[in-house]
């Protein structure tokens, strides 16, 4: 049975920083692409982050670029998200995602999900 468990959210104030993680069990994670996807109330899911299966290779929404970070710790079956300067419009639920096939920032292409952890950032 394959989980991807995330953590981390909270409520914070903008320019704050948090740290999401999400462990993944039941999948041989080193042969996963993993990613992050968040959803507000009311809009569609969208990409915000990749890491291929080395953490070699990373990808950022526009939106984040320089301020958020993705890694990932293979011994740890484990994938963090650092979000530095937050803003009032990152306030979403943030989800991970586990993809066999590759690279690819395709919400609709992605094998298993995690339930999300809520992040609210206040103004």
């Amino acid at each position: 049975q394959v989980q991807l468990v995330e953590s981390g959210g909270g409520l914070v104030q903008a320019g704050s920083s948090l740290r999401l993680s999400c462990t993944a069990s039941g999948i041989r994670f080193s042969d996963y692409v993993m990613g992050w996807f968040r959803q507000a109330p009311g809009k569609e899911r969208e990409f915000v982050a990749l890491i291929g299966w080395s953490g070699t290779i990373t990808d950022f929404a526009n939106f984040v670029k320089g301020r958020f970070t993705i890694s990932r710790d293979n011994t740890k079956n484990t994938v963090y998200l650092q979000m530095n300067s937050l803003k009032p419009e990152d306030t979403s639920v943030y989800y991970c995602a586990a993809r066999s096939a590759g690279l690819s920032a395709e919400k609709l292409t992605y094998d298993y999900w995690g339930r999300g952890t809520q992040v609210t950032v206040s103004s």
